[in-house]
């Protein structure tokens, strides 16, 4: 007998699973925006005012979960190499993971108004508390104490407001955008959106 051929199988789609067989318009219009994010990074703006939270946001609602991570991910790779790169960027990055997840969750049974405006406020949290932790953890800026990282959290909360209104008006622009052009092209209403998403 004639054994059969080895498959080994790609970790992303154990995020993916059921989520293949998802219509392909919005998981491309997720990677389309990983240039708008790159851009918006590298253009003048104020501090904290990217697109990035609402782009893993906006994905973990629609399209794929393997889209929603990886583009998020993606803008900030490529904005960086022009940017540069820091010791904290690991917590960075790991933070638009976490907003991917915790966006999965928070629209599994839906898209509403209130749950995008939830969504991105926590979205702000999630990056204020795991990048300055990761500025307090590998910096020399502040002790290495309880102490010192009670004061880089302190030193950070200017720019938190900075975050939660780019969060909040790039979240809009991207739920609001879709569910305006979906209802203009008869395919879909405002708000509330099921979102046909399914567990592995």
């Amino acid at each position: 007998m004639i054994p059969a051929p080895v498959r080994f199988l790609d970790p992303l789609q154990l995020l993916d699973g059921a989520d293949s067989h998802r219509p392909t318009r919005e998981t491309t219009m997720n990677y389309l925006l990983i240039p708008v994010g790159a851009i918006a990074r590298l253009l003048p703006h104020l501090p904290n005012f990217t697109p990035i939270g609402g782009m893993a946001l906006f994905g973990a609602a629609h399209g794929s979960r393997r889209s929603a991570l990886i583009a998020p991910l993606a803008a900030m790779a490529l904005s960086d190499l022009f940017l540069g790169a820091h010791g904290s960027l690991p917590f960075v990055y790991a933070s638009f993971v976490l907003i991917a997840l915790m966006g999965m969750r928070v629209f599994r049974n839906g898209v509403t108004a209130p749950r995008v405006v939830g969504a991105s406020l926590a979205s702000s949290l999630i990056l204020f508390s795991l990048s300055n932790f990761g500025v307090w953890a590998t910096g020399t800026m502040y002790a290495p104490t309880f102490q010192g990282l009670l004061t880089c959290y302190a030193m950070a909360l200017p720019f938190l407001r900075n975050t939660m209104l780019g969060d909040l008006f790039y979240a809009g622009v991207f739920f609001g955008g879709y569910a305006l052009a979906t209802r203009h092209a008869g395919i879909g209403a405002l708000v509330p959106v099921k979102v046909q998403r399914h567990d592995d």
